[in-house]
């Protein structure tokens, strides 16, 4: 069955097709070395939020960047893939618990079923969670549709790179 596509109007712009997503999803970011990883899709967050471990900003040619580890999918926190990117800048969430944190915000391309486009993220701790990927409304805004009864409507096994 082929997938269901909308089409959203965005005021002065024309007509595009959205994707039908689930709840959760499988997601990639190549740039950062993630090549699978299982998103939970909430639009009741604001902001998306990637499990990262070892975070540490430093400087590169004037600018801050922040050097962190991405536990790969069922892998331990040694195995952590690490990376690097540039620091947008530090902002302060209030998570689901109610707690204000101050984390760094990179932009990166987020790889979605067939879409690719860029995102912000939060860095934090998110061993606790059962998602390594939080995808907040910000980063899903007028590029999907999401159904919430639904899961990996984009595909129950990870994408191929």
């Amino acid at each position: 069955m082929a997938p269901v596509r909308y089409s959203l109007h965005v005021k002065g712009k024309p007509r595009h097709p959205l994707a039908r997503v689930g709840w959760r999803e499988w997601a990639s970011f190549p740039n950062l070395g993630v090549e699978a990883i299982k998103a939970k899709v909430d639009t009741g967050a604001r902001t998306s939020a990637l499990h990262a471990v070892d975070t540490k900003a430093f400087e590169r040619d004037a600018q801050t960047w922040v050097r962190f580890g991405v536990v790969a999918r069922g892998h331990s926190e040694a195995t952590a893939v690490p990376t690097e990117a540039a620091l947008l800048e530090w902002r302060e969430v209030r998570s689901s618990n109610g707690v204000v944190q101050r984390r760094p915000v990179i932009v990166t391309t987020l790889y979605l079923g067939d879409g690719a486009w860029s995102v912000e993220l939060t860095l934090t701790d998110r061993s606790l969670m059962g998602f390594q990927l939080l995808l907040g409304r910000q980063a899903l805004r007028n590029k999907v549709v999401v159904d919430p009864a639904r899961s990996f409507l984009l595909g129950r096994t990870p994408p191929d790179l």
